[in-house]
Formats: structure tokens, C-alpha cells, sequence
């Protein structure tokens, strides 16, 4: 038994149709012949689409559109590869954002939680994906904001057990990050980069067994009440796409999800930078 009911996507019809219009590319450029397709590439991006926003299960989704569960998983990653495609490059954005007259950007690193494990990782006994600060499975992806906590770019995902500098020394971002910094700009970070403080900026660490001066006091003040703002860049992704909560596909997918997901925030408010 089951019970047919009206739901209503909430997104402009522009996201679907940016959506739809990648997926019609793409069939083109593969060949694929009218009509052989169980959907249309609208059909296909509203599926695609309702699993970001509202991590609804592939196996709902396909029952929905009256297809396999096999070929709703072929046309979700169909749907993130397209999408993630778009994703802007991080030499674009900070370019981006210097014209934009950006003083500093903002970097911070987020767990994407995930459901698989039991993946062998380089310390016996401890998952590949575990994370031991969140206490749970995860990937860890970083994210470029602007000053007011728009976020601008992702990276590709790391397992959940590195630490962010790890991240951006495994992904090798950082000559692109020293750059920015060359004409006086700054790129504010937590003391999880302070490994990296030539680069990026953090607040002074308290000493063990000391205090801070007045002066760095003053300095953290200022600089924790810049960098909360672009923190908001990780809470507006995850808020707005519940499928960023908890990912259930392979964990090396993550960063591609994840980047899919920017496209289609810029999309959706029309903003880049």
C-alpha cells in the first residue's frame, strides 16, 4: 500500500533549469539517444536536487520516479559529477575575491560525518576515516570563505583522522594561499594552522603555565570576532543541504559532494564572490 502526496522543492526554477541544462550536456556529449533515458534531465535534477537539500534516501527517490535503486544511484553521481565540475578553482576565487577588494578571506576546516568504516587506516586499530576530535567517521574538507562567511571554495576531501594542516599540506594549496598574502592581505585561520602561521593568521596561544599580554589579548579579540563571522561559511552549507550532515556514498566522494553543493548555493542566491 502507499499513498501518493504533493511536495514542493524549495528552490528557483533557475537552479533546476542550470541543473537540467548540465545534464542535457553531458547526455549529449556521451551520445545518448533521445529516449532512452527513464528520465528527463529535469526529472533527473529534481532528484539530484531533493537528496542535496533533503538527504532523502536514493531507494525513495527511485521509487518516486518509478526506476531502480541502480539507476538512481547512476543518476545521482551523474548529477554531483556534472555539478562538481563547475566548482570554481582556488586560484580563481582569490582572484575573485582581490578584485571583489577583499582585506582577508577566512579558512576553516569541517568534518563531513559518514556512515562507512571499518577502513584500515596507517595506526592499527583506528579506522582510516575515524576522527578522534568529533568522535565519529568523517572527512575533512577545507573551506575558503569571504569576510562576511560566504563560503567560496572547497577542497578536495582528506580522511577525517588529519589535522587541517595536514589537509592543506596533502592537497598543496598553500603557495596559492601565500600569494594572496603578498599585497597585505590576510587569511585567518584557528590555531589548527598555527603550523602554518607564515601564511595564515591566528590568535596568539596561551603558554603554558602563563598568561597572554594586554596586546595579544586585544589582537585575539579582534581576530576571533572576524574569523566567527567566517565561520559561518561551513554552518550555511551543512544548514542548507541536509545531505552534508551525513554522507552515505563512498567517503572519498565527499570533497566532489561537497563542491557540487557550493554550485549550487552560488546558483541558487546568484553569488560567487
Amino acid at each position: 500500500m502507499s499513498v501518493t502526496y504533493t511536495a514542493e522543492l524549495s528552490v528557483r526554477e533557475e537552479t533546476v533549469l542550470f541543473l537540467s541544462g548540465l545534464l542535457h550536456t553531458q547526455r549529449r556529449r556521451l551520445g545518448t539517444r533521445t529516449g532512452t533515458r527513464s528520465l528527463s534531465c529535469f526529472k533527473q535534477a529534481i532528484m539530484v536536487i531533493r537528496w542535496f537539500l533533503d538527504g532523502t534516501r536514493v531507494k525513495q527517490l527511485a521509487g518516486d520516479n518509478q526506476i531502480s535503486s541502480s539507476t538512481g544511484y547512476t543518476y545521482l553521481h551523474e548529477g554531483i559529477r556534472v555539478l562538481a565540475a563547475h566548482a570554481p578553482g582556488l586560484e580563481s576565487v582569490l582572484l575573485a575575491a582581490k578584485m571583489a577588494g577583499y582585506a582577508h578571506v577566512n579558512i576553516d576546516g569541517t568534518l563531513i560525518k559518514t556512515d562507512r568504516c571499518r577502513t584500515p587506516g596507517p595506526t592499527p586499530g583506528v579506522d582510516l576515516w575515524w576522527s578522534g576530535k568529533h568522535d565519529n567517521h568523517g572527512g575533512n574538507v577545507q573551506v575558503v570563505t569571504a569576510p562576511d562567511g560566504w563560503p567560496l571554495w572547497t577542497s578536495p576531501v582528506r580522511p577525517g583522522r588529519e589535522h587541517d594542516t595536514t589537509a592543506l599540506r596533502e592537497h598543496d594549496i598553500l603557495p596559492l594561499l601565500t600569494t594572496w598574502t603578498n599585497d597585505q592581505r590576510r587569511i585567518l585561520g584557528d590555531l589548527g594552522y598555527e603550523g602554518e602561521a607564515d601564511t595564515i593568521t591566528t590568535a596568539f596561544k596561551k603558554p603554558r603555565n602563563g598568561t597572554c599580554t594586554n596586546v595579544q589579548r586585544q589582537f585575539n579579540k579582534a581576530h576571533n570576532g572576524l574569523r566567527a563571522i567566517g565561520q559561518r561559511g561551513n554552518s550555511l552549507l551543512k544548514t542548507t543541504f541536509k545531505a552534508l550532515r551525513n554522507v552515505s556514498l563512498c567517503p572519498w566522494n565527499i570533497g566532489r559532494i561537497t563542491a557540487a553543493a557550493l554550485v549550487l548555493l552560488h546558483v541558487e542566491h546568484n553569488r560567487t564572490t
